[in-house]
């Protein structure tokens, strides 16, 4: 048991290593209960414009998955809790939904996890005896297909599972549910997942009869006489948030697991409500969700874990109008239908969903004649020096797999580096500048204020369609440890996890 815990220790340790390097990301839920609902293409078209580059589907619908095809936007597919009794049944049914509705769509839409329904302990508690069968039968699917590396499966857990919350040191799963979320723990931990937690400190002080201040819920400072503090490990809590997600890994340690990162896969504010739901306001949503990015984005966790941010998503794109219950209800949204915002999405200055107007990126004008173009590309990558590693066959940049996004990377990168000393933005009337940053999932463009790197990932060597030599620069060097801690991180969990060692290329 000690060295479980030990390994489960180290596996946060590892997992913290790679999300701080790679950097913590808020994503956003699309909800579908919506009268006038966009077509997918204009959905797709929105998470572009404000460069959202993380989502969560509640289903798998085909026009959604089709649209985000080429886009780069990482996507977390939803099994509909409709869905679970059939397919936690069935190992067929299970195969046939992967096959139907993963498969079938990568590696061209990016789909990394399986949400296998909604808060399915909490809203449909009969379908709980085949939830972790169901989640089980899944995974063999995607090992039969040799996804399951890529794409993990997991299930959102709303916080009333966890009946106490506060102090976090205390907090225990609802002991009712305790043969079920060891199963689906251990189930976590075999296929190297993480816990899906959706958190709302909306209803932590709705419903908390005055006993947290508002302020502790929108992550707002409070007076010295008022922080709220653990009493049994005298931690701090800066907001509601930070201790809702602490209580969830207390809970985990209660049933004597570790290793176990945790996602935030809801977490938002109403922006409008009844007579009775005062709380619910423009301002408040606004602050709340503008504070959220901020605390998500400086890559730490909560104060147990501090080395492993929390990725989390917003609740969620649009307001969803035909949701039953009170008008909070259906006012959610951070954007409406017809694509215009309740409120400015501000996302930080690094964070990789918004414009950033301070910088002026170089990139392929759409429709550009592709014969300049791809004349283009080789005197970028040539004898304009651009480091066009990033664009190679498995690297960040490589998809959409076009020569408008290739040419766009090599272009920024070659105008980063020299348009001080006189290099233009035309490259034969091909190019044209963007305040937009066109940085999208793990692609950082060089001069991107949502990455410390410069211009993607970039190894020790840098070949570009034709041969690229380093540019020498202090930030392509400084990469270098960060590629080699990275590689020592996998290194390190294969050894310890694979009973065959790194070699054997067991599904661990």
């Amino acid at each position: 048991m000690m060295r479980e815990k030990w390994l489960g220790s180290l596996l946060l340790l590892v997992f913290g290593i790679f999300t701080r390097a790679l950097g913590a990301f808020v994503g956003i839920n699309i909800g579908t209960d919506v009268t006038n609902l966009p077509p997918a293409s204009d959905i797709v078209a929105i998470l572009k414009a404000n460069q959202i580059n993380h989502v969560r589907l509640y289903d798998a619908d085909s026009h959604m998955l089709k649209a985000l095809s080429n886009s780069g936007i990482e996507v977390i597919v939803g099994v509909t809790n409709e869905e679970i009794l059939g397919i936690g049944e069935s190992p067929s049914a299970a195969a046939d939904w992967i096959n139907k509705n993963v498969a079938a769509y990568l590696p061209s839409t990016n789909i990394t996890a399986v949400a296998v329904g909604s808060e399915v302990l909490s809203s449909v508690p009969n379908a709980a005896p085949v939830l972790v069968s169901a989640m089980n039968y899944l995974h063999k699917a995607l090992v039969a297909t040799n996804l399951n590396f890529q794409v993990k499966v997991s299930t959102p857990h709303h916080m009333d599972i966890i009946p106490r919350p506060f102090p976090p040191s205390t907090a225990t799963f609802d002991s009712s549910w305790n043969s079920t979320i060891y199963q689906l723990l251990q189930f976590l931990k075999n296929t190297n997942s993480y816990y899906m937690l959706n958190a709302y400190p909306y209803y932590g002080y709705t419903k908390g009869n005055g006993i947290f201040p508002l302020d502790y819920a929108l992550f707002r400072s409070l007076p010295s006489v008022k922080q709220i503090v653990d009493p049994n490990t005298l931690f701090h809590y800066n907001s509601m948030f930070d201790a809702m997600v602490d209580a969830a890994y207390y809970s985990i340690d209660a049933l004597n697991f570790s290793g176990i990162p945790i996602v935030v896969t809801e977490s938002g504010w109403p922006w409008f409500g009844g007579a009775k739901e005062p709380d619910a306001t423009v301002e408040n949503a606004e602050t709340f969700v503008d504070n959220l990015i901020k605390r998500v984005l400086n890559n730490s966790g909560p104060p147990s874990q501090l080395n492993i941010p929390i990725n989390t998503y917003i609740y969620e794109l649009f307001n969803e109008d035909k949701r039953p219950g009170p008008v909070s209800e259906k006012n959610w949204g951070v954007f409406y239908a017809n694509g215009s915002a309740v409120y400015p999405l501000r996302l930080g200055a690094s964070d990789q969903m918004t414009g950033n107007s301070s910088v002026v990126f170089c990139v392929a004008k759409p429709g550009a004649d592709s014969d300049k173009l791809q004349n283009g590309l080789n005197w970028a990558c040539g004898q304009g020096q651009a480091n066009c590693t990033a664009i190679q066959s498995g690297q960040p940049c490589y998809n959409p797999d076009t020569l408008e996004n290739h040419a766009s990377y090599a272009y920024n990168d070659y105008y980063q580096k020299k348009h001080a000393v006189g290099g233009t933005c035309d490259f034969d009337g091909t190019a044209t500048t963007t305040t937009i940053d066109p940085s999208n999932g793990s692609c950082k463009f060089t001069g991107s204020t949502s990455s410390s790197m410069s211009g993607g990932f970039t190894p020790a060597t840098a070949l570009g369609p034709t041969t690229t030599p380093l540019d020498g620069s202090s930030s392509s060097i400084l990469q270098v440890p960060k590629f080699l801690y990275l590689m020592s991180a996998t290194f390190l969990v294969l050894v310890l996890l694979c009973p065959g060692g790194p070699s054997s290329f067991l599904p661990c």
